[in-house]
């Protein structure tokens, strides 16, 4: 049990710290990009994972591989041109990254078996030891890319779908939108326990999951 725990805990450690840091450094890059230095200055353009990482955010990841959270990355839409519009970016900048990282790992998941089958021919214990774990953990890192992406995308304060959807709003519905955001984290809850969150975000994980991995889902 405890063996098993430790294997799980070395296999997910690094596509959880990979899919967060990505996501949040999405978020601040294109922030600076459209003119706000706040994530710059505050030390968050970085691959360092460590600057991210949320301790409950990462706990609810290992859980449940497919939600969770990092420490926000700071922005300042004071410093846009368009505050409303390229908070939509920005937001967008998040999800997006990961669905593309979890693309590239899945076209290198898809040629694996042409390196993984002759190098476990020659040396099944390179193999066994190294490159399956290697394997296993690009196969987690695609599902858990997606998810975060998908999780995010959901329209609930504060999560990047609530800033999205305000963005895109007219600014009269933007504003009564906005009084959702002292509650939000209570209707994420409220979403998670009973169970609702799983069918909202679910089946798209698994079909983008389908699509990204093909005939590899069984791996």
């Amino acid at each position: 049990m405890i063996a098993h725990l430790i294997q799980k805990i070395a296999l997910l450690t690094i596509p959880i710290l990979a899919a967060v840091t990505v996501h949040e450094l999405a978020h601040g890059y294109v922030a600076y990009r459209l003119g706000d230095p706040t994530a710059k200055e505050s030390g968050r353009l970085t691959l360092n994972p460590f600057k991210h990482i949320d301790p409950l955010g990462a706990l609810v990841f290992f859980l449940t591989q497919a939600i969770g959270w990092a420490r926000p990355v700071p922005v300042d839409p004071r410093y846009f041109r368009h505050p409303r519009q390229d908070m939509v970016w920005v937001s967008l900048a998040g999800p997006m990254a990961n669905l593309l990282l979890a693309a590239t790992l899945a076209l290198a998941l898809r040629a694996w078996p042409f390196i993984y089958q002759p190098l476990s021919w020659l040396s099944p214990a390179l193999a066994s030891a190294v490159l399956k774990p290697l394997l296993l953990m690009a196969y987690l890192a695609v599902q858990i890319n997606i998810g975060l992406a998908i999780f995010n995308l959901l329209p609930v304060p504060p999560l990047d779908g609530s800033k999205i959807l305000y963005g895109l709003l007219p600014p009269e519905l933007a504003r009564r939108y906005a009084y959702l955001e002292p509650v939000g984290f209570v209707i994420i809850l409220a979403l998670v326990f009973t169970g609702v969150i799983d069918k909202i975000i679910l089946p798209p994980i698994i079909w983008l999951s389908g699509l990204f991995l093909g005939n590899l889902v069984q791996i």
